[in-house]
């Protein structure tokens, strides 16, 4: 076959006959693959389950449809308390930083003018 020769048309075409084709085999030798699996997991006395560690007797698989992991549960996130304001503007008392996270512009153009955050801070004790 020589795809030089084929219409645009043609090409996209053949491209959704081979990507289906490709699709039909990679799930006849999954489930192939799978039948297999069981047929050497039954041969010693166990179930595929078992071997691949899913807990007996709860009923809840590790894989969601169709193999995929499920969806992992969130954790709530963990709850912090306020933090009190570490660093305070010379100028302009209403501006704090408490030390974490992203430095604020104001601490930002403090450093590049070549001043040490030492000297913002409220408790210099």
């Amino acid at each position: 076959m020589e795809l030089n020769k084929l219409s645009l048309i043609e090409l996209r075409r053949l491209k959704q006959r081979v990507e289906a084709e490709i699709k039909k085999r990679d799930d006849s030798a999954r489930r192939d693959l799978l039948k297999k699996m069981q047929r050497l997991a039954a041969d010693h006395g166990m179930t595929l389950d078992q071997v691949v560690g899913k807990p007996s007797g709860t009923g809840e698989s590790k894989q969601g449809r169709r193999g995929r992991p499920a969806a992992a549960v969130a954790k709530p996130a963990r709850k912090t308390g306020k933090v009190p304001q570490k660093y305070r503007h010379p100028e302009n008392a209403d501006l704090g930083w408490t030390g974490r996270g992203r430095k604020p512009l104001w601490i930002q153009d403090w450093i590049a003018a070549g001043k040490s955050v030492d000297e913002l801070l409220i408790d210099k004790s």
